[in-house]
């Protein structure tokens, strides 16, 4: 297998939330909610950097589409990281999510390996962590 993730996939429970979350709280680029015309197929996909995507896709559809029962979530499942190029956007990127309804678990502060960051939970309880990273050079 070669090391090719193109698609991070959540599964949300209410997906206009979700989207209002991820499209109007944090800025990220969409077209909004596609495939409607679809039993199962609504979805929306969010442009991350090059050649990777986020989507969020109704938990039940992706039970469907998988096979697989649905089961209750559990937040320590994962974590997505956010690295970001300094402390400062680590405070801007934690108030970002704040303001657009995220749950704050872990305020931003210094980590005991020498970097900066801050957990938070999205409105389908998801856990990001916004980094920085020292020893990491974030390039555009």
């Amino acid at each position: 297998m070669k090391p090719r993730i193109s698609v991070i996939t959540l599964g949300v429970d209410d997906l206009e939330r979700s989207l209002k979350f991820y499209r109007d709280g944090l800025g990220l680029p969409t077209q909004g909610i596609v495939g409607q015309e679809f039993e199962h197929g609504a979805v929306a996909f969010f442009d991350l950097q090059s050649s990777l995507k986020l989507a969020i896709w109704n938990r039940k559809d992706i039970a469907h589409d998988s096979g697989i029962n649905q089961t209750p979530p559990s937040p320590t499942e994962f974590t997505i990281g956010h690295n970001v190029g300094s402390k400062k956007e680590v405070d801007m990127v934690m108030e970002l999510a704040r303001k657009a309804g995220a749950t704050i678990t872990v305020p931003p502060q210094d980590t005991f390996w020498g970097g900066y960051s801050g957990y938070f939970q999205d409105p389908d309880g998801h856990v990001w962590e916004v980094v920085w990273n020292p020893a990491w050079e974030i390039t555009e």
